[in-house]
């Protein structure tokens, strides 16, 4: 059979493809890169851990009387701050009148039957149900007093309005008072450091709001149990907001010193990216051949940065200079060891 042209073409351009093919392959493997390395070695660092968080306010609070009815009067506007105390809302006074006035009347019964008893004019059980009925009056005069005219149980702003006077009240808060003098915030920390963080350490707080102020904080609750899925523990900030520069609801950021370590820390430029990956590694010179290792990156330090790998030890050799033109297996010619 005879070949056409089109097909002998073919073909010469097949064995041409491979025969430098395999020139390339000759001349990669032949070819000598010259790179610059150091000796890797333990360094002793303070080991700083950053988390990022939401603020929240200190305590929250719905104010949610336990009485149903019309609202008489709200006394504040959401932005007021307010001082434990100080009245918020008045609701329908109907019921509290009313129950005052019985109670009023019980007590002068009261009195009565403690002068009868006295004399031994009145029998136990009567003596008994009347001191009941007083006391129950008592109960729920109080519980009335404190649900029709409720007041702040702690220093804070209204950040919620919810009705206007002479609205009916049900279901939904009349009102949220928030502490913002003082905040929180909860923070989720890998397992690995619960042995090392304890209630009251210092915590640094930042914002991308105030980029030059430090807000100091300290850990209040060390949460005891890890959780299973995320391998992390919470702690809880509280965190000082005397001048009300933070907010409930903004996002920071904190810093916290874990110690003293030693670990490798290395050139930040000696740390290469695989493409379409977010995995790192470096180049160790391996008996004059690269060999590619893949890191995780710790804490930076300026120009340098922590890394970590079971396949790293003290006294290899990592590329520092050169490694952006390497492949793994590439032939090395150290020029210089620092």
């Amino acid at each position: 059979m005879k070949l056409t042209k089109l097909t002998l073409f073919a073909c010469m351009a097949f064995a041409l493809a491979g025969c430098m093919g395999k020139q390339t392959e000759k001349v990669a493997e032949a070819r000598v890169e010259q790179v610059e390395t150091t000796k890797l070695a333990k360094t002793e660092i303070s080991r700083i851990v950053d988390f990022s968080t939401t603020l929240q306010g200190y305590q929250t609070m719905n104010i949610a009387p336990s009485v149903t009815g019309k609202i008489e009067h709200i006394f504040v506007e959401v932005g007021t701050n307010v001082k434990q105390g100080d009245m918020l809302v008045r609701m329908d006074q109907n019921q509290y009148t009313t129950t005052k006035m019985t109670y009023t009347n019980l007590g002068i019964e009261m009195q009565r039957m403690d002068a009868l008893r006295e004399s031994g004019a009145v029998s136990k059980q009567a003596y008994d149900q009347t001191k009941l009925s007083y006391d129950q009056t008592k109960e729920t005069l109080e519980f009335l007093e404190k649900n029709t005219f409720v007041k702040a149980q702690f220093a804070g702003v209204i950040s919620a309005k919810n009705y206007e006077d002479g609205e009916l009240y049900a279901g939904q808060p009349i009102l949220t008072l928030t502490q913002i003098y003082t905040l929180k915030a909860l923070i989720n920390i890998p397992e690995t450091y619960f042995p090392l963080v304890k209630k009251g350490m210092n915590v640094k707080v930042q914002s991308d709001i105030y980029p030059n102020e430090i807000f100091p904080a300290t850990i209040e609750i060390v949460y005891p149990t890890i959780d299973a899925a995320s391998h992390t523990f919470q702690a809880k900030l509280r965190i000082s907001n005397s001048s009300l520069k933070l907010r409930p609801g903004m996002y920071v950021y904190t810093s916290m010193s874990m110690g003293q370590v030693n670990t490798m820390v290395v050139p930040y430029q000696s740390v290469l990216k695989l493409t379409g990956s977010n995995e790192r590694f470096v180049y160790l010179n391996d008996n004059g051949v690269a060999k590619r290792v893949f890191v995780k990156m710790g804490q930076r330090f300026d120009d340098k940065i922590e890394i970590e790998s079971d396949e790293i030890s003290e006294g290899d050799e990592l590329i520092t200079v050169g490694q952006a033109k390497l492949v793994d297996g590439s032939k090395l010619n150290v020029v210089k060891v620092n």
